[in-house]
């Protein structure tokens, strides 16, 4: 009984991750996107926080704060920066509309709710109800990165899938290793920072992020 606060609360946010997952499906502005990208950051370092105080494992304390600095003040700074230097804060350009990219959406949560019940049925934490919204969340962030055009917005498509298998090892195993974690963070802190400059190399060549471009420089 002592877990079922806790757990009520963990299920709220995972709901609010999903919300915010479908917001950044329909968003058209880039600037929009990172706002929702830092308040799915914010979600996910505080479910952090309460699996780690509901279950004792203090570890997820250094993940829910390395969680928090990385995507809710690095990584948005970082990125409303690119969009202010690069003058890209126009509309985001998709490879389908939006109804038909929620309607995709929809499925692929039908999808990962089946793909999730017999694994959660095996699971032995009490978080297991939220694996089907991690999956969610992880196909989701998949399905804006291969309908958008825009590098930077594939690139916080990445982010955000990586956001659903951060938040399916937190509630199917309560995490990884420490190690393990600040390596995976440290490697996501990096690429970012090379996606930075390839942006602005993709900027100077052809005076756009869109990935349409590279079409050219393809061999003959």
């Amino acid at each position: 009984m002592s877990l079922s606060y806790p757990l009520q609360v963990v299920n709220l946010l995972a709901a609010l991750l999903l919300l915010i997952s479908f917001a950044m499906l329909s968003q058209r502005r880039v600037v929009g996107l990172i706002t929702l990208f830092a308040w799915q950051g914010a979600a996910l370092a505080a479910s952090t926080a309460i699996i780690a105080w509901s279950t004792g494992q203090h570890h997820l304390y250094y993940s829910a704060a390395l969680t928090l600095i990385l995507k809710v003040i690095a990584m948005p700074w970082f990125f409303y920066r690119i969009v202010r230097q690069l003058d890209v804060n126009r509309e985001v350009e998709s490879m389908l509309n939006i109804p038909t990219t929620m309607l995709i959406g929809i499925v692929l949560v039908i999808f990962s709710f089946n793909l999730a019940l017999p694994i959660s049925q095996m699971a032995g934490t009490v978080m297991r109800s939220t694996l089907g919204i991690a999956m969610a969340c992880v196909l989701l962030a998949f399905l804006m990165m291969i309908t958008r055009r825009k590098a930077i917005t594939q690139v916080i498509g990445f982010l955000a899938m990586e956001n659903g298998l951060f938040f399916a090892a937190t509630s199917a195993t309560y995490g990884m290793p420490l190690v393990v974690e600040l390596g995976v963070a440290l490697d996501v802190l990096v690429g970012v920072f090379v996606l930075g400059i390839f942006f602005f190399q993709i900027r100077e060549s052809f005076e756009s992020l869109d990935l349409k471009h590279m079409e050219k420089l393809r061999e003959k």
